[in-house]
C-alpha cells in the first residue's frame, strides 16, 4: 500500500519548523529532553527507592507508602507469573480508582505482560469485544462488576478472573475476603505470595506496555499500542512541565479522573509518581461529598479535571461553603473538551485556583499541547506543543500542503509519545500514521506566538451545499445565548440535496427556561443575527441531558446513531 507523505509539498515553507512556541515556555523548560529507555514499571521502583516512606496513595483515610506499593507490585507480578503469564501476554484491568488499579498497573508490567485497561462503563458486548480483541487470558476487576463479567466469561479467552473489593485497602477492611467460585481474591493472592518478580529484557521503543482502547466516532474501538518509551517519555515531559511549581516528595494530586483513561494514567498518576507525590484517590468523580472530604483531608496542590467537573461544582448551591478548602490548589488542569469561558472565570474567582488547558489523544500518551503554568495563558487556546513534539497544520483535503500560520487545517503530530500503531488493525494504522506523523483528525490554527486553537474535529465538519461548517463553531455561538445551558451540533443528510447536509442542533435549556415555540423562535432569531446563513441550524431538538463519556464529554456518536435510526439507517 502506498503511503502518503504529509506536509512536504514543494515550494511550501514550513512555518512550524522553527517552533515559535518555545519562547513562551516557562523558565527552565527545555525544548528537547532525553528519556530513559526503561520498562514503565521502573518509574515506580525508582520512586520507592527515593521516596520509600512517603505516602504514595491516599484512599478513604488510608495512606500507603511508596515502599508498600512497590512490595505489592512485586507480589502481584510474582503471582501472575505463577498463574502462567509470560512476557508479552495481555492482562485486562477493569477497576475503579482504587489502590488496586495502581498496584495492578505496575504489577502487570513487572510480570512482563501488556496491560489492557478497560472502561468500567463498558457494556457487556463492549467488554466481550475488547477482552477477545486483546487476547487477555487474565482479568483483574472490581467485584461489583462481577455480574457483567460472568455474563460474558464463557465467550471470552479468560482463564482467570482476579477480583477485589473497594474495602480491601481501607482502615478496618477485611483481611480475609470470602472466596467466590471461579474467581481469585486479589487480597488473598498477594497475602499468599512471596515477592520474586521475574527478570527479563525490555526493548522500550518496541515493546508494547499498554493496549489503550479508544472509541472514535465510527466503527469498533481500536487499541492504541503504546510502548514503554511512549508512556515513560510522556510522564517525564508532563512532570517537567510543572517542575517550577512543584516540591518533589511534598505534593498531592487529587485523582478523580478515571485511571483507565490515558489522561488519568499520565497526568494524574505517572507524572506525579516521578516526583514522589501523594496520589489522593476519589473513586467516583460524581460523588462530590467524597470529593470534598478528600480535598479537606489531603489539601491537594494539583487538581486535574475536565470542564464538567468544574461546572458541577459551581452548580452546587452550597459551593461557597467549600471554597476555603480550595485555597491549597495551585493548578487545575483541564482537557478532553473545550472549557467554557464563564466556567473558567467563575471557578477561578471563587477559589483562587489557576486553570490551565491542554490537549492530547490516547494515541499520544496523551500530552501533546499544554498551556505554560506560569507564562501567558490565551483564553480559547489549549497552549503550545510540549518538549520534543513536532507539529504541522495541513490542508484538510490535501495533507501534503502545509497551511500558513494563522489558517485552519488538520493537526498532525510527531514525537516520542506517538503510538506504535493500532493492535490487530494494520489498515487503520496506515491511515492514521504517515511517515511517523499522526493524523489527529482535529482542525486547529496557530497564532504568531505558537499557541494552538482547536477549531473542530475533522469528522464533525458539516458539508452544507459545499460550504464547510464547523460544529464546534456553531455550538460556541449557541452558548452565547443566555437561555442555553448546553448545545451539541451534528450534520444530518439533506433530503433535497443528496450528498449534502443540514445543521441540526440539540439544545439543553437552563433551569427555569420553558421548552416552547416562543423559546425556539428566540433561539432561531439569535442564530440568524449571529451566524452566516449556511451555519444556522435548520433543525432543533430540545434535550434534558446529553449522553456523556466517563469524563463528561458529549458522545456525539450516540446522537448521530440515534438520528440514523430515526431515518431507518444502520449505524
Amino acid at each position: 500500500m502506498t503511503q502518503t507523505n504529509v506536509g512536504t509539498s514543494q515550494g511550501t515553507d514550513n512555518p512550524y519548523a522553527k517552533k515559535p512556541w518555545i519562547s513562551n515556555y516557562d523558565k527552565g523548560i527545555p525544548a528537547e529532553m532525553k528519556f530513559p529507555e526503561i520498562n514503565l514499571y521502573k518509574i515506580l521502583d525508582n520512586a520507592a527507592e527515593k521516596y520509600g516512606s512517603k505516602t504514595a496513595i491516599y484512599f478513604m483515610e488510608n495512606r500507603i507508602s511508596y515502599k508498600k506499593v512497590k512490595e505489592m507490585t512485586d507480589k502481584l507480578a510474582t503471582a501472575l507469573v505463577e498463574l502462567g503469564v509470560k512476557k508479552g501476554d495481555r492482562v485486562a484491568l477493569l477497576m475503579y480508582n482504587y489502590p488496586q488499579f495502581i498496584v495492578s498497573f505496575f504489577g502487570v508490567l513487572k510480570a512482563g505482560a501488556i496491560l489492557a485497561p478497560l472502561n468500567i462503563q463498558n457494556t457487556e458486548s463492549e467488554l466481550l469485544y475488547q477482552i477477545n480483541d486483546s487476547g487477555a487470558e487474565i482479568l483483574i476487576a472490581a467485584d461489583s462488576l462481577l455480574d457483567k463479567i460472568n455474563n460474558i466469561r464463557n465467550s471470552t479467552s479468560l482463564r482467570h478472573v482476579i477480583i477485589s473489593n473497594v474495602f480491601d485497602y481501607t482502615p478496618g477492611g477485611s483481611k480475609n475476603p470470602p472466596e467466590i467460585a471461579g474467581c481469585i481474591q486479589f487480597l488473598t493472592l498477594l497475602e499468599n505470595t512471596k515477592p520474586n518478580p521475574p527478570k527479563f529484557d525490555t526493548n522500550a521503543k518496541e515493546d508494547v506496555a499498554l493496549l489503550q482502547y479508544t472509541g472514535g466516532t465510527t466503527g469498533l474501538p481500536k487499541a492504541a499500542m503504546l510502548t514503554h518509551y511512549n508512556v515513560v517519555s510522556n510522564a517525564y515531559v508532563t512532570s517537567e512541565w510543572g517542575k517550577n511549581l512543584r516540591r518533589d516528595g511534598k505534593e498531592t494530586v487529587l485523582t478523580q479522573l478515571p485511571l483507565f483513561h490515558m489522561y488519568g494514567i499520565t497526568v494524574c498518576m505517572n507524572a506525579f509518581i516521578l516526583s514522589g507525590s501523594c496520589i489522593a484517590l476519589n473513586p467516583n468523580p460524581r460523588d462530590q461529598k467524597a470529593f470534598f472530604e478528600v480535598v479537606k483531608a489531603t489539601k491537594p496542590e494539583w487538581l486535574p479535571g475536565v470542564p464538567k467537573i468544574y461546572e458541577r461544582l459551581l452548580d452546587r448551591d452550597d459551593f461557597k461553603d467549600y471554597v476555603k478548602y480550595f485555597r491549597c490548589v495551585k493548578v487545575c488542569n483541564t482537557g478532553a473538551s473545550a472549557m467554557p469561558l464563564q466556567v473558567m472565570k467563575d471557578f477561578e474567582e471563587q477559589t483562587g485556583a489557576n486553570i490551565r488547558e491542554g490537549y492530547g489523544m490516547t494515541e499520544t500518551s496523551p500530552t501533546t499541547i499544554s498551556t505554560p503554568l506560569q507564562g501567558v495563558r490565551k483564553i480559547g487556546s489549549v497552549g503550545v506543543p510540549v518538549p520534543n513534539t513536532e507539529i504541522k497544520i495541513v490542508d484538510v483535503s490535501d495533507p501534503t500542503k502545509i497551511m500558513p500560520q494563522g489558517e485552519a487545517g488538520e493537526l498532525i503530530v510527531k514525537g516520542p509519545q506517538v503510538m506504535k500503531g493500532y493492535w490487530n488493525k494494520p489498515k487503520e494504522t496506515l491511515e492514521q500514521l504517515k511517515d511517523g506523523w499522526l493524523m489527529t483528525g482535529d482542525i486547529v490554527k496557530m497564532d504568531k506566538d505558537g499557541y494552538i486553537f482547536i477549531v473542530d474535529r475533522k469528522k464533525e465538519m458539516i458539508n452544507v451545499s459545499g460550504e464547510k461548517v464547523f460544529a464546534a463553531e456553531v455550538e460556541n455561538a449557541l452558548l452565547q445565548f443566555d437561555p442555553i445551558a448546553n448545545a451539541a451540533v451534528i450534520g444530518v443528510p439533506n433530503p433535497k440535496e443528496p450528498g449534502n447536509e443540514v445543521v441540526k442542533a440539540f439544545i439543553i435549556l437552563k433551569e427555569g427556561v420553558r421548552e416552547s415555540e416562543e423559546t425556539l423562535a428566540e433561539i432561531k432569531d439569535f442564530c440568524k443575527k449571529n451566524m452566516a446563513y449556511y451555519k444556522v441550524p435548520k433543525i432543533f431538538e430540545f434535550k434534558k441531558e446529553f449522553p456523556e463519556t466517563t469524563i463528561g464529554k458529549t458522545k456525539k456518536k450516540d446522537l448521530k446513531d440515534s438520528e440514523a435510526l430515526k431515518r431507518g439507517e444502520e449505524t
